[in-house]
């Protein structure tokens, strides 16, 4: 049996990391912090922190001319704007996840699709978080009539047009940072180019967060 420098045996990928107790630090709106004691493969223990979350969607809708649809969003945390795809949470219980992506793009982008596939999902920070995005390629765009109401941060969004090209060379540039719309923009690339084929819209989704919304 190898062991690790520490004298600790090495599992080999096969230890169970069973949960030992767990408790809520806190509960909000749209997320929620657990801290829970976790059996390591050392015959320890390791207080292991998770924040939970509902999961979201993103889409990267593309016109007839190969345009892709960003929106500019303020995010307070980084304290600025970000160039986005078109986004939102899985907050509306029993809500398929297609059904929230046709949803989204209507309320942010005044913008129906006649064709839905997934492109990737994004695990956005697995150490702490079960947050997962799942990324949809909408084509066959149509406008649709923007909400009457827009909410608070939708009466600040600027909602633009770039060409796909245009869009990834901002991801490798730095001026896209989102990481599901880095990831949904090359992937999007990647079909464009064919080196690559998107999934079903039905695709099976295995990490999607559930322990949330189940609060």
């Amino acid at each position: 049996m190898e062991t690790t420098g520490s004298g600790v045996a090495r599992t080999n990928g096969e230890h169970e990391f069973t949960t030992l107790a767990s408790e809520d630090v806190y509960v909000g709106r749209i997320l929620a912090l657990r801290a829970d004691e976790v059996g390591m493969p050392g015959g320890g223990q390791a207080r292991r922190e998770v924040v939970e979350h509902y999961g979201a969607v993103a889409i990267a809708a593309i016109d007839e001319q190969d345009r892709v649809v960003l929106v500019h969003q303020y995010r307070y945390p980084l304290g600025r704007r970000l160039w986005e795809l078109p986004a939102g949470l899985m907050d509306v219980s029993g809500e398929h996840p297609v059904r929230t992506a046709q949803r989204e793009l209507a309320e942010e982008a005044g913008l129906a699709a006649e064709n839905w596939s997934v492109l990737v999902d994004i695990a956005t920070s697995p150490g702490f978080t079960d947050e997962v995005v799942r990324v949809f390629l909408a084509t066959g765009l149509s406008d649709v009539a923007l909400p009457d109401a827009a909410g608070d941060e939708e009466a600040d969004l600027v909602i633009e047009r770039f060409p796909l090209e245009e869009a990834v060379r901002m991801a490798l540039a730095g001026e896209v940072v989102n990481g599901p719309a880095v990831a949904g923009l090359l992937a999007a690339k990647a079909i464009r180019d064919g080196d690559a084929e998107p999934r079903s819209a039905e695709a099976e989704w295995r990490d999607r967060p559930l322990r949330f919304a189940a609060r």
